[in-house]
């Protein structure tokens, strides 16, 4: 018998539609019957290619103990993070203050009345294991205390409450170049720093690095580092060297064996890093290759035919059409023998010597691969891997251009697949994330002279422009062709970006499906217009999301997680607007919002190196007219504080104009001038 989240879209919803427990969504009935009924509500975070999510739907949500307790002592309510963002960083916050870590599944228990949180964690399994308490005598615990301990129930509510009201309203402060020094080097050694366990890719950890290389005072060598971190991606197992995408992080320290769900965020924002680091000089082949066979990867199973890109790929999946549960990494992993099978011995021979191949694997007796060493792969070795790919695919890439994908398990267990059974995709469209795919593809499209990465950013980009208005309000989510949740700053300050991104790709000598010269800035000024709704006028900055009675509190975004923060991206996206139409009142308010975030800036630099990067762009932003040719060659490197216009009007003899600030400097009349003045001018402070 399925529970009221049958009738989801979001398919993490649907995934808990068969549990005992009475499952209900956020909303305000669902907030008004706990506080009808006093009962404290368990809101319970995750989503759909999260492996522990699914481990605890598959236990916890499926016991009939569990859910007899729970339906008669709390209103549980069930969210999509990736729908609901801004619940999922109110509550997040909190239980990191509670236990002193975050993750998903989150799980949190909250007062009815107020919305704050008085207990929470993580993953909870059905028996005490683990070191955590089993999940029945979890709740017979937690619904003792809410009904004996009411005085001490007040005390922690009070404690979070201040911590979460202290972190939304912040106090503001200067924006001296010291900050900004101080700020690129804090994050720089964050990039240094060497801890055990997962690694993650910290890419707005890493863009800081890249910038950092430009500045003489460089303590931990910048440019090495960024370069060693698109080493570890491009040559580490984090990288699906045999179909292309990236997997979400890697479970050791030696970027070996990754967790291996592709989340389309990371994808997006690792290509654009890659990009950038070829484009700073460091033009290793691994970065170019990883570029092209994610790019690859994301047209065959991550593109719908309307031209927008999926969210992710599980972690699991099974392994044969009988199995009761799918298998981590079963579909990327290798084992000895299917290599032996299918690979002539010097073949064999040669994957083992520039990847990691043994017999008894690195990965629960299959083999991650993961390249010993950077440079050009062989011809021959480039053979193998498309073997391998035929193995898992059943076709060779060049005549596999799509593949449909599968959209829960029944279809993965039920559909014959020529190769092995693939993990689910979540065929959903989050605005953000296609974003950050489009600023991507648009800066790998000018880097690499591609204009096919830049038609594929533009299909996106026209598909959220034609689908995700209503009633003249941008949603954040599209499923299959209709559009749902109100978007959040980060859609806004994300799909603004890549509007710029590509308005600057485009007027680099290629064209993006576009005849106007300005069709691109033009709608990225008109949706600033919108985003503007959600300006605090009061303190500066952008909020999460529209008033609302069932939000505890109107957050703004500064932290970078595995997405950068909305706030950071605003203000380069209004450093960027106020070149690009001369309207200074952008900057004005990009400088407002840094002001508003000052004493983060000054006492917790570590927390936002988004914010950095949009203080470079504040402190050192240039614009160069210039002709298309000049502003093609300049377009493939790394200037990352710079906006490019056409001047079809340069005065006779002269090839550019760099403006710094306000001012200009002499026109440039040869081509060598023009790149000493953008050179000279990247670095004012």
């Amino acid at each position: 018998m399925t529970n009221r989240l049958a009738q989801a879209k979001s398919l993490y919803l649907r995934k808990h539609a068969e549990n005992p427990i009475d499952w209900w969504s956020w909303c305000d009935e669902a907030l008004e019957t706990a506080r009808r009924d006093n009962k404290p509500i368990f809101l319970s975070i995750g989503y759909s290619s999260c492996h522990w999510c699914t481990v605890m739907e598959g236990e916890a949500f499926s016991d009939l103990a569990v859910a007899e307790f729970m339906n008669a002592n709390f209103l549980p309510i069930k969210v999509d993070r990736e729908e609901r963002p801004d619940l999922d960083s109110i509550y997040m916050q909190a239980v990191q203050l509670m236990i002193g870590q975050g993750g998903w599944p989150l799980n949190v228990f909250i007062s009815p009345e107020d919305l704050v949180p008085f207990y929470g964690g993580t993953y909870f399994p059905v028996e005490a294991r683990y070191d955590r308490p089993g999940f029945l005598q979890l709740l017979q615990s937690i619904r003792h205390y809410y009904d004996t301990q009411p005085e001490k129930l007040q005390a922690i509510k009070g404690e979070v409450l201040t911590h979460l009201q202290g972190a939304a309203t912040l106090q503001s402060g200067q924006l001296g170049a010291d900050i900004l020094q101080n700020g690129l080097e804090h994050n720089t050694g964050i990039l240094a720093s060497k801890k055990p366990g997962p690694s993650f890719p910290m890419i707005p950890y890493a863009e800081v690095a890249l910038r950092s290389s430009r500045f003489t005072s460089d303590r931990y060598n910048a440019g090495a580092l960024s370069r060693q971190r698109g080493l570890d991606l491009a040559l580490g197992g984090i990288f699906d060297h045999v179909g292309g995408g990236f997997h979400r992080y890697t479970v050791d320290p030696t970027w070996t064996v990754p967790h291996f769900e592709k989340m389309l965020y990371d994808n997006g924002a690792i290509v654009e890093y890659l990009a950038n680091l070829w484009s700073s000089g460091v033009q290793e082949p691994a970065f170019e290759r990883a570029i092209v066979l994610t790019v690859q990867w994301l047209q065959r199973e991550m593109t719908a035919p309307e031209g927008y890109f999926y969210a992710a790929q599980d972690a699991d999946n099974f392994t044969d059409p009988t199995a009761a549960e799918p298998e981590e990494g079963a579909f990327y992993a290798w084992d000895y023998q299917t290599l032996m099978e299918h690979l002539t011995a010097p073949a064999l021979a040669e994957l083992a010597d520039q990847f990691t191949v043994t017999e008894g694997g690195n990965f629960e007796g299959f083999n991650v691969l993961q390249r010993h060493r950077s440079g050009k792969l062989s011809e021959t070795l480039e053979t193998t891997l498309s073997k391998l790919f035929v193995v898992r695919y059943g076709a060779a890439a060049n005549v596999l251009p799509t593949v449909s994908p599968a959209r829960d398990n029944q279809e993965a267990k039920t559909t014959s697949w020529a190769g092995r059974i693939p993990p689910v995709t979540d065929t959903k469209m989050i605005a953000a994330w296609n974003s950050l795919m489009i600023s991507g593809l648009a800066r790998a499209a000018s880097v690499f002279q591609q204009p096919h990465y830049l038609e594929l950013a533009a299909k996106a980009a026209h598909f959220i422009l034609q689908h995700q208005w209503v009633e003249g309000r941008f949603h954040r989510v599209n499923y299959g062709g209709k559009p749902a949740v109100l978007a959040q700053s980060e859609d806004y300050a994300l799909f603004i970006k890549a509007l710029l991104d590509i308005d600057q790709a485009s007027r680099a000598g290629m064209q993006a499906l576009e005849s106007k010269p300005d069709a691109w800035l033009d709608r990225a000024v008109t949706i600033q217009a919108e985003f503007d709704d959600l300006w605090s006028i009061e303190m500066g900055g952008y909020y999460n999301t529209r008033a609302s009675d069932n939000l505890l509190l109107r957050e703004r975004s500064y932290i970078d997680h595995a997405t950068p923060s909305a706030n950071g991206v605003a203000v380069a996206n209004l450093v960027r607007l106020s070149l690009l139409t001369e309207d200074l009142s952008y900057l004005d308010k990009a400088e407002q919002t840094l002001q508003s975030f000052g004493t983060v800036l000054e006492r917790s630099p570590q927390a936002c190196p988004g914010l950095f990067a949009a203080l470079d762009w504040f402190h050192n932003h240039i614009l160069i007219r210039t002709t298309a040719d000049q502003l093609t060659a300049l377009s493939t490197q790394y200037l990352p504080t710079a906006v490019y216009k056409l001047e079809a009007d340069l005065p006779d003899g002269v090839v550019g104009l760099v403006c710094q600030g306000l001012s200009c400097r002499e026109p440039a009349c040869t081509q060598t001038q023009l790149r000493e003045q953008v050179q000279l001018s990247q670095v004012r402070s």
